[in-house]
């Protein structure tokens, strides 16, 4: 493998269709992963999470071919020591990985971890790794990378990761997915809406329909929620802005909306990429909980997924209760970490281990 590091942010248009190509080939397939998405997110230093950071992608080619991609960055990590963290880290990317096949992934993290000792690399004590899928090879690899040089690799689990693998239809779902107590709920609520004056109606705006405005009266509505409203910084609204833009260049991006007699009263953000949907974030007018606005359109959500033949519904990163008496059953994202300095009981974690097998239907990312 030829390995080079890039300095310039140019690196995302100029390897646009070459990166994205490597990744319908890799381990971790998730959108988050697009090109699109890492230069937007770069733009905006994950609204403003990394105000001092330096980029540092690491790219492997062989006969010509790209087939690797570590997308990186030099900043101080949360523990206070000089890192090299994936793009996207660490707050609102749910997935991140290296961008390679399943059959390059230990080449790979062998001829990373000596691009990474180079001198024109920046200077870092620890390659810190967040929301790295169960089921990634990189959990293994990157520790049987760091054993033959010596250094300590460790891993933690850091949030579950809850999902819903879709049947063939609506009543199968219902019927084999959602306790008796939650089905009976969910039908109430959905006759309720559509017996509902004034009307209750939904729309998905997608990729070749978003208008700025879309996402302006998403970020309105999110921003109704206390938690929500200090969240969304002048920053953070910022990156929203450039994570749509994002989405819709790219094809994937799915934006929901419920509305009441026309006024909106709940939004799901999702992502529509590679046969799943993404549930990204969510908005409701606190004016129409008595309507269960935000159970409603998560009803009809899941509905369109399963008449749209979307193989998962994918909540991504949060245990909450919901998500599982919906039907969703959780795998986890890891933090993974190695060092030419410090020793494993500095990182914290424990030792690396393999992908556990049974969890690949629930990641069924990697061919």
């Amino acid at each position: 493998m030829e390995l080079e590091l890039h300095r310039d942010a140019e690196i995302f248009d100029d390897l646009c269709p070459e990166w994205n190509a490597l990744l319908e080939r890799s381990q971790c397939r998730v959108p988050f992963l697009r090109a699109e998405y890492q230069r937007a997110w770069w733009a905006g230093r994950g609204g403003g999470e990394w105000p001092e950071a330096e980029l540092c992608v690491v790219t492997a080619r062989q006969a010509g071919r790209l087939v690797g991609v570590a997308p990186l960055f030099a900043a101080r990590n949360r523990d206070g020591r000089p890192a090299l963290l994936l793009v996207g880290s660490i707050e609102i990317s749910d997935y991140l990985d290296l961008l390679v096949a399943r059959t390059d992934v230990d080449a790979f993290c062998q001829a990373l971890l000596e691009r990474l000792t180079a001198a024109d690399a920046p200077a870092w004590e620890v390659l810190d790794l967040y929301n790295v899928p169960a089921v990634s090879p990189t959990r293994a690899a990157l520790a049987r990378a760091a054993a033959a040089r010596g250094w300590a690799a460790t891993q933690a689990t850091l949030e579950p990761v809850p999902a819903i693998r879709l049947p063939g239809d609506w009543e199968t779902y219902l019927a084999t997915m959602v306790e008796k107590k939650e089905r009976q709920e969910i039908r109430r609520k959905l006759r309720r809406a559509e017996a509902y004056e004034p009307a209750v109606t939904w729309r998905i705006v997608d990729s070749g329909q978003y208008a700025p405005a879309d996402g302006d009266a998403l970020l309105d509505l999110m921003a109704l929620a206390e938690d929500k409203a200090r969240f969304l910084t002048d920053a953070m609204r910022a990156q929203f802005r450039l994570t749509l833009q994002a989405a819709a260049a790219g094809g994937w991006l799915h934006l929901a909306f419920l509305e009441v007699g026309g006024e909106k009263a709940a939004a799901y953000l999702s992502f529509d990429f590679d046969n799943r949907l993404y549930v990204y974030n969510s908005a409701l007018d606190p004016r129409f909980g008595a309507l269960s606005a935000g159970w409603v359109l998560l009803g009809y959500l899941l509905q369109w997924s399963i008449a749209n033949r979307r193989a998962e519904f994918d909540f991504m990163r949060g245990g909450e209760d919901y998500k599982f008496r919906f039907g969703a059953t959780a795998s986890a994202i890891y933090r993974l970490q190695a060092s030419p300095r410090l020793a494993a009981a500095e990182l914290g974690g424990e030792p690396a281990a393999e992908a556990n097998p049974q969890e690949a239907d629930h990641f069924p990312f990697g061919r």
